[in-house]
């Protein structure tokens, strides 16, 4: 099996397309079942939820505030699972409730080692 990165994103800043808590608490609960399901499969690796707040740090020592939640697609969260394949983890991924959002996107990537131990 190999370790594949699911990114979460989604519109962090439009007032209008933020959920109610009501509608909150429904999809954090359909968000746990999702990785509860991969967890079942003993197919969760972890994961974690991002703040929209941090710094930058470009060439030369430049450092700004920064990445801003500017754009109605922000990366949000993340989690690793084991898969067979691309294909599988795709398909895990499509389960992701996230997904019901209008204009959210997942994005599936294999992890490659490139540190040696």
């Amino acid at each position: 099996m190999d370790e594949y990165l699911i990114l979460m994103r989604l519109d962090l800043i439009t007032k209008d397309a933020q959920p109610s808590p009501e509608q909150m608490q429904a999809y954090m609960k359909m968000y746990n079942d999702w990785v509860g399901g991969i967890a079942a499969q003993n197919k969760f690796l972890g994961g974690k939820g991002l703040a929209t707040e941090g710094k930058v740090i470009r060439s030369n020592n430049v450092i700004t505030d920064g990445p801003y939640a500017e754009t109605k697609e922000s990366l949000a969260g993340y989690i690793m699972i084991k898969a067979k394949d691309i294909d599988e983890a795709v398909s895990i991924a499509k389960g992701c409730p996230i997904l019901m959002g209008e204009g959210n996107t997942v994005e599936v990537r294999k992890v490659v080692s490139v540190h040696h131990k």
